[in-house]
């Protein structure tokens, strides 16, 4: 009933399309979103997870998750990150990877919804470490269409692997494309 809902208000009512598919067999992975330039990304993302009745996760402060938001931030995926007992933020998403038998994690690589010139480097280093693979959606705002890319396993040469990732992001248009990353 929910995802029915979902899909009504995304497809008819707000005119967005998705294309591509994701396995659902893949219960572990970083989803590498890319252009995040406006708030409108999470309610997008919220709708996306819904329509593809999939659960996908998110993390934020654990300060976040405590009444009366918690229960929300709980609700829509999210996970609180705690970095105390000196881990960084790598491993403290890694470790959550390992306690969690489903665990897909919706990360911007551009840190911001402000124009960047390089992309963050966490997003590949926490798939690297938690050994799952990175499954790219572009949020293309022109074609009002979510493109579910090709699942990808790092190698570990985040030089050689960053442009076969970012070809699955080409010509995909953010809400505000001046303030998107150039792919």
């Amino acid at each position: 009933m929910k995802k029915s809902i979902y899909k009504f208000i995304f497809f008819n009512l707000m005119g967005w399309k998705v294309t591509g598919t994701f396995d659902e067999n893949i219960k572990k992975c970083v989803v590498m979103v890319i252009p995040h330039t406006s708030w409108h990304d999470f309610y997008l993302g919220i709708f996306t997870r819904g329509v593809l009745g999939l659960e996908i996760n998110y993390v934020g402060k654990k300060e976040l998750f405590t009444f009366p938001f918690g229960y929300y931030f709980k609700y829509t995926g999210g996970e609180p990150l705690d970095r105390s007992g000196g881990l960084n933020r790598v491993d403290s998403i890694a470790a959550i990877f390992k306690k969690r038998a489903v665990f897909r994690l919706a990360i911007s690589p551009e840190g911001t919804r402000k124009k960047v010139d390089k992309l963050r480097t966490g997003f590949y280093f926490i798939a690297l470490k938690a050994e799952v693979p990175i499954f790219p959606i572009a949020f293309n705002y022109e074609k009002k269409e979510i493109q579910l890319g090709t699942p990808f396993t790092p190698t570990g040469d985040y030089d050689n692997d960053l442009p076969i990732l970012l070809q699955q992001f080409k010509g995909s248009k953010g809400k505000y494309p001046e303030k998107g990353f150039e792919v």
